[in-house]
């Protein structure tokens, strides 16, 4: 974690300001605590990651596999300690993510030259350069990388510390990931001039979200893409949006959508399985004002 993050993190389950005990600290910071003073939430970083979860128990309870390579990768006794405590606090869950996660993160880096990225990077060259720039869902950080190379802060969130590992291995001194949900409130009250939410409406409900984005953005763009997959079963999101939902939805939010992007798009997206198998989607991207 670079150290300048600090001054835009908050707790997630107060909205307090956080301070930071570094245990090990190089070029950035790569293992240390973030505290909330008021209510006593502490935050991990390990590897270089900030893991900002209400309940950090929880999610290790869902990842325990996750849980043994990070307590093998760290030295200091009190992160030790923290995390072992976190790990007696877990109850262990049947299905555990970690597997699941490194498997995506893969599935992502074999994937980084499908035409569906080239095409987003265009759109993003023509949106004026941005002070604050936020990505949600930037799994192993394609984008955020990017847009780092033209924009003075990116920040990128993800609720998988393996796609975020990947993401962190290229370093630039103004971009930062944090491992986080997607709907707490990392930044407080922060305004970003710039938020991307590429194709992860499935994740989540979809105007929850919608309504957790408009309240970051004051005056900025919004980029938002999908492919309105939502045949999760169980899993499924209550309320799911097709094209023409999700338009109105963020007008009716106050956004002025680019004429480039009120009709539905069908952007090629390729995601490599493995050497025999490829999932084709055809996206569809919105490009936002306010």
């Amino acid at each position: 974690m670079h150290e300048f993050s600090l001054n835009f993190l908050r707790c997630v389950r107060c909205g307090s300001k956080l301070e930071l005990d570094v245990f090990k600290k190089e070029t950035e910071i790569e293992e240390g605590i973030l505290e909330c003073k008021k209510c006593t939430l502490c935050f991990p970083i390990i590897q270089k990651i900030p893991i900002i979860w209400d309940d950090f128990s929880k999610y290790i309870s869902e990842r325990m596999m996750l849980g043994g390579k990070l307590y093998n990768s760290i030295s200091h006794d009190k992160m030790k300690k923290f995390l072992k405590h976190s790990l007696s606090n877990s109850k262990r869950n049947t299905d555990d993510r970690t597997t699941l996660e490194e498997r995506w993160s893969k599935i992502y880096q074999n994937s980084q030259k499908s035409k569906f990225y080239s095409i987003i990077k265009n759109e993003l060259d023509a949106i004026p350069k941005s002070k604050l720039v936020l990505e949600y869902g930037c799994s192993i950080g394609i984008l955020s990388s990017f847009l780092a190379d033209s924009n003075r802060n990116v920040f990128g969130i993800d609720r998988s510390f393996s796609a975020i590992s990947i993401a962190k291995k290229t370093q630039k001194d103004n971009l930062d990931y944090f491992v986080a949900d997607l709907m707490s409130d990392v930044f407080g009250k922060t305004k970003f001039d710039l938020i991307l939410a590429l194709n992860i409406l499935e994740l989540v409900e979809p105007k929850d979200l919608l309504q957790h984005i408009s309240k970051q953005i004051l005056k900025g763009d919004f980029v938002i893409s999908d492919p309105y997959d939502f045949d999760r079963g169980k899993n499924s999101v209550k309320t799911p949006l097709d094209e023409f939902a999700l338009r109105t939805s963020l007008e009716e939010l106050g956004f002025t959508i680019t004429a480039k992007t009120k009709k539905p798009s069908y952007l090629t997206w390729n995601l490599k399985l493995n050497p025999r198998t490829t999932l084709n989607y055809k996206v569809d991207l919105i490009i936002a004002k306010k």
